[in-house]
Order: C-alpha cells, then structure tokens, then sequence
C-alpha cells in the first residue's frame, strides 16, 4: 500500500483513504440507478446499462488511482447522459448504437489531446467565464429534466406549439418527487454525507405506500448477462451516414464538456483542498485526465454514455483522502454493486428526480466566477446558460456561446483576443445548423 500509494508522503493512512472512498461512493452512488433511466429512454437494455455503469465506473476509479494517484473518482456523467439521450437520439436521430460510437470517438479525441501538447492549446483557448456557462447550463439542463421526468413540470402539445406548465403536484409521482426534493434538501443542509443517496433510498420508501414504487415478480440475478445487449455494440458507419458535419458537432459537444469539467473539478476541488503545487497544479492532473479519456472509451465498448470525473470526489477528500486507493476504494464499491442489477428497477423516476434538480444547484455556483459587469463576457455566457434548458440541447448552449463571443469580440474590433480554436468551433456549429436546420 505505502510503496503503491505513498500515504506518508501524502500525510493520510489506509483507515482515512478506506472511509473517504466510502463516503465518495456515497455521494455519487445515484448514478447507478439514475443512468439507466436515461440510457434506456433510447431502447437500451436497463439492466444491462446498469451493468455498464458499475464496471465503468469501476474502471475510471481504478485507472484515476493507480495511474495518477489522486482521490478522484468516476462514472458516467450526469448531463452527459442526458445530452446522449435528448439532443443525440431524440434530438438528432442517432440510434443508441451510433450513440455509442460518437462517444466513443469522443473518447479517442480526448485521449490523443490530453498526451499532446494540443491540450494545453484547447484548455487555454476557452474563455473562463465559458467554461463557467457551461457547467452552469448543464445544472440548469438537467434541473429541468429531473422536474419533467417527475412530473413537477409537464409539456403540453405537439410542436410547434409545445408548452410547459405545472404538473398535478398533489399526488402520486410529482408529490412522491417534492417530498423526496424536501428530504435530500435538509439531509444536505445538514451535510449528511451520501445525503443525494440517502435521499434517494428514502423516496423509494415513501414511494410504497403511496403506489409509485413498484416492486418486479422476481428477483434473479440473470440481468446481469444483459450486458451482452450493449456490449461492443458501437455503430459508426451508421452514425456517419446521417452526416460528417453533424457527426464532428456531437464529438466536439461531448469532448468539450467532458475536457472542461474535468479540469474543472480537479483543479478547483484540489485547490480548496490544498492539494495544488507552488504553479497552481495538480501533481498527477495530466494523468487524471488520460485515465478519463480512457474511461470514457471503455465506456462506450460496454454501453454507456461519457465517464466523467465527479465532483461529489470533494466529499472524499474532505473526509481526509489524499491518494489513489480512495479512488480504488470507490471502484471496488461500483464493482460490488453490480449485483444490485435484479433490484434497480424498483427505484422510481420521482426518487431520483430530487437528485437531479440539487445537482442543478451546485453546478449552477460556478455562476458567480462570471463577470456579469462585462457585456462581452455575459452576454456570450447567458446565451449559453440559457440555450441549454431552452432549447433542451447542451450542443446549442455550446454552439450559441462560441458563436456570439466570436461575432461580438470580432465587430468590437478586437479579432486578436479571440483564439484561433474558438474560431473553429464557431464555423463548424454554425455550418451544423445551416446544414441540418
């Protein structure tokens, strides 16, 4: 452990690293049941994604601690999974096995990025207060999805005319949902840790006596051969076929809220812990993010949408770890629950939407790093903020961000503080929505 991990080095002991890879696994343990209620929106097998979200998050966690050696763990990331869901297939068509190879790709791209020195060009060419907006956006976005799939709120007529308003809130589902959002509130305001998770279990309790949660005739333990059903299942022929443009658009989506996230969370989750060097740096940071990249692929293979470097890891790490083996800890954790495959379905929609719409809230503080004094940097970061939830597309939020700080720096007469990379991206959303709206 001592020569692997260097826990005297780090100023930690096995007892402190075993309990904070506990408490992480608690904190984000919602995934393994939220995830699956997404993906399978698509037509994907729930128990098998439920399978693929275990073994990959397993495998982020083990390669993020042996690799780098920081208490960082992984999983399939939360509004990720909602852009593969909504804006990927639903938006754009794409079955989930196209899907599944757009993430892949993505993966890819990240992987030759992160060990060349093309990494360092992309992350500085993204203006902070961008990478601020989409973090931001996202929280908003998967905010308004969790209040939909509770029922809380609810849309109304076929487009063009669509529109959302309140939901019947004094019952069944949308009121199991509301009292869920009102317990996990408290148990965080009290700072419970696994609050989200405890919150989730505590819902689905509720949810017994008032009907919404249900429980399945039999419980086996054969759904977990199920992850045969997404297992190298990737399409990407198909996915081209539908376009280059659109294809490139959804890579760069995926790529660029998975690159910025995550160095985001590492490097603002290790600096609040004083974990950064005299430079500002993580030691083991540019490994973190290869071990994401690779998770992200390994992902893909078994069926689940992008692997993702938590946040919720700060709650491990205010719990004292320091090193690797929290991040292992919480692998092995997600390797065990595999085999709560038989008894997932039993967790509601209206259970996990309260964890939904609280992430929104943390995600939605990275609003106050944005200087809303400066129109050039608002306006571009509001657009972002605002087009995800609205236009229920991350991709747009992305796309209209770029494209507005382009145009509004270029005819300030300031064409040089733009980086080459956002020109880029700027000219291939735009030629995406000339193309394909």
């Amino acid at each position: 452990m001592e020569n692997r991990f260097k826990l005297k080095e780090h100023g930690t002991n096995v007892r402190t690293e075993v309990i904070a890879g506990i408490t992480t696994f608690f904190a984000m343990a919602y995934i393994i049941f939220v995830n699956p209620n997404y993906l399978s929106q698509t037509g994907m097998d729930f128990y098998a994604v439920m399978v693929a979200t275990c073994i990959s998050a397993a495998i982020g966690c083990f390669l993020t601690g042996f690799l780098a050696n920081v208490p960082f763990a992984q999983a399939p990331g939360m509004g990720l999974n909602a852009y593969f869901t909504y804006t990927i297939c639903f938006g754009m068509g794409y079955t989930w096995q196209q899907g599944l190879a757009i993430v892949f790709v993505s993966g890819i791209l990240f992987l030759v990025i992160t060990i060349s020195p093309i990494r360092s060009i992309v992350i500085a060419s993204i203006p902070n207060g961008m990478k601020k907006a989409i973090s931001a956006g996202i929280g908003l976005f998967i905010c308004f999805i969790g209040l939909l799939n509770a029922g809380i709120v609810q849309a109304f007529g076929p487009d063009p005319s669509s529109y959302t308003d309140m939901g019947a809130i004094t019952s069944g589902a949308p009121l199991l949902a509301l009292i869920g959002l009102l317990i996990t509130g408290i148990l965080i305001a009290y700072k419970v840790k696994g609050g989200l998770f405890i919150g989730i279990i505590i819902t689905t309790l509720i949810g017994i006596p008032m009907g919404v949660t249900t429980f399945p005739e039999t419980f086996t333990m054969n759904s977990i051969g199920n992850i045969t059903q997404t297992l190298f299942k990737l399409d990407i022929p198909g996915a081209l076929k539908l376009g280059v443009f659109p294809f490139i658009t959804c890579i760069i989506g995926f790529f660029v809220v998975d690159m910025f996230d995550t160095v985001g969370t590492l490097i603002g989750t290790a600096g609040n812990a004083g974990m950064l060097d005299e430079n500002g740096n993580l030691p083991g940071g540019d490994k973190a993010l290869i071990a994401d990249a690779i998770g992200t692929i390994c992902g893909a293979v078994l069926g689940t949408s992008t692997v993702t470097t938590y946040v919720e890891s700060s709650t491990g790490i205010q719990e004292g770890g320091r090193t690797g083996l929290t991040a292992v800890v919480t692998g092995i954790l997600f390797l065990l629950s595999v085999f709560l495959a038989p008894i997932a379905g039993i967790i509601p929609s209206a259970a996990t939407a309260p964890a939904l719409i609280i992430i929104g809230v943390y995600m939605l503080q990275s609003c106050i790093q944005i200087n809303w004094h400066d129109w050039e940097e608002a306006f571009p970061c509001f657009l972002t903020i605002a087009m995800m939830p609205f236009a229920y597309s991350i991709s747009d939020g992305i796309g209209f961000g770029f494209i507005s700080y382009t145009v509004i720096k270029v005819f300030r007469g300031k064409f040089k503080e733009v980086p080459i990379m956002i020109y880029l991206l700027s000219a291939i959303f735009i030629v995406q929505y000339i193309l394909i709206l």
